[in-house]
């Protein structure tokens, strides 16, 4: 229901006035050419989207396998040694480097992850998102480095290029147009998918022929069948999907950051006091500011922010991925030990919430292993979509004998409800700039190819 339907006829009118059976005639016909032209265009880009994103979704395992003799201990011998000591491993193989971040090992067999700058040679690109680092990897129960990568976000190489992969193709802002046109699309191409499903139910269909794919109908009709039964199981993911999508987007993410922040539903910065150096007094250790954090209710896996100066605070932040959502962090004074400041999840509006829900659940990482079987599920379902819209659009060609393209939805619709149409869509266009710019693109190319058919047929008559 998602791509490259067929070209039915419109529904036969049942008992009802002139008007209403013009508006659902003319719905009809506008779902139909929306999710038959967009998708038909969209399809290419939402195959490799699925494929893509299908990998990332498995970048943990991925990593695992590839990263395992970094990410994991040789050995669970004996009592973890001092964090602090642990960090001093790290410097000692990189002594003119300085520690942005520590990650102590949370699971037994897995390294301490000690984060450095200051490296020559790394990419900095002014943005968390995208800047290098080089992590170390340290055995805890050894000190001894296990190794080191540059990594983006505490995310090792592999899932690095994955996640480029997935949303530019490795084409800078440039490739990242593909992703953003289809998740502008995907909604309109699932709704209009739906409007022609259901419709089914509305004229007189079971219940169970629109929820189950029929096993006994044969050639195009079973083709038919399992596109809609399949599109109608999956709108719900493909809609969240899309959606979560755009929030990353160059042009519709922009979009949605300002009116976020005009709602006042961006997530919380945590600001603290500046710090006041005790004269003689040493900064608490790292092993010291573990025990604050976990005396303060902290739980899971932490990520510490060491001061950046003399006069800067300690930041410790819950960074496990999944469920229950943690997202607490204090702001520890270095001399005294006390907590300045603190924000947790409770801090977050609503729409801050929202966000940070979706983002996990679109990487994969909200509800663990079931998460990215689902995504897995939602992508080879998408795939087999496409399969099977294309297998009905190639049946029903317009190219084949007695076929012929249908005439532009536009030339159905009254002056009012042309007006109603033509608003919407600017006002979508301006939310969605590439669904906007790419819309115009489809009316004229839906246009021009449509009297260059009807004129070689008045030529031929």
């Amino acid at each position: 229901m998602t791509t490259i339907p067929t070209e039915p006829s419109p529904p036969r009118a049942g008992v009802g006035t002139r008007d209403r059976k013009r508006s659902g005639t003319v719905l009809w016909l506008l779902a139909r050419r929306v999710h038959f032209m967009a998708g038909l265009l969209v399809a290419p880009f939402l195959a490799v989207l699925a494929l893509t994103g299908l990998a990332y979704a498995f970048a943990p395992q991925i990593n695992d396998v590839l990263y395992g003799d970094k990410l994991y201990v040789e050995a669970e011998t004996g009592s973890p040694r001092p964090l602090s000591e642990q960090v001093a491993a790290a410097l000692a193989v990189h002594p003119d480097a300085h520690v942005t971040s520590v990650i102590p090992a949370e699971d037994a067999d897995r390294t301490t992850q000690v984060v450095l700058g200051g490296i020559e040679g790394l990419k900095q690109t002014g943005s968390d998102f995208s800047s290098e680092s080089l992590t170390v990897y340290v055995d805890p129960y050894t000190a001894g480095v296990n190794g080191e990568l540059v990594t983006v976000a505490n995310r090792p190489p592999a899932q690095v290029w994955l996640r480029e992969f997935h949303g530019n193709l490795h084409l800078g802002d440039l490739g990242r147009l593909y992703s953003e046109f289809v998740a502008s699309w995907l909604p309109f191409i699932v709704l209009g998918g739906l409007v022609l499903w259901l419709g089914k139910r509305a004229r007189g269909r079971s219940l169970r022929a629109v929820l189950v794919p029929s096993l006994t109908a044969k050639g195009r009709a079973r083709h038919r069948s399992w596109h809609g039964a399949l599109g109608l199981w999956l709108a719900v993911g493909l809609l969240g999907i899309s959606i979560t999508g755009l929030t990353w987007s160059n042009y519709a993410g922009g979009r949605v950051d300002a009116a976020i922040t005009a709602l006042n539903g961006k997530t919380p910065s945590l600001s603290a006091p500046e710090v006041t150096p005790v004269g003689g007094a040493e900064p608490i250790s790292f092993d010291r500011v573990v025990e604050v954090a976990r005396s303060e209710g902290l739980q899971g896996e932490l990520t510490l922010l060491p001061p950046y100066a003399a006069d800067g605070p300690f930041t410790v932040k819950e960074s496990s991925d999944g469920l229950p959502i943690r997202k607490t962090s204090v702001v520890i004074d270095p001399y005294t030990e006390q907590i300045t400041a603190r924000q947790g999840w409770e801090d977050y509006p609503l729409m801050a919430k929202l966000t940070s829900i979706g983002v996990d659940a679109h990487s994969g990482t909200l509800f663990g292993l079931a998460n990215q079987l689902a995504l897995a599920l939602l992508a080879l379902g998408s795939l087999a979509l496409l399969g099977l819209g294309y297998r009905m659009w190639w049946q029903r060609r317009p190219t084949r004998p007695g076929r012929s393209s249908p005439a532009p939805v536009w030339r159905n619709l009254s002056v009012p409800m042309l007006v109603v149409v033509f608003l919407a869509a600017g006002a979508l266009g301006w939310a969605m700039p590439v669904f906007g710019v790419t819309l115009v693109a489809f009316v004229v190319l839906d246009g021009t190819v449509n009297t260059v058919r009807r004129r070689a047929r008045a030529s031929s008559a």
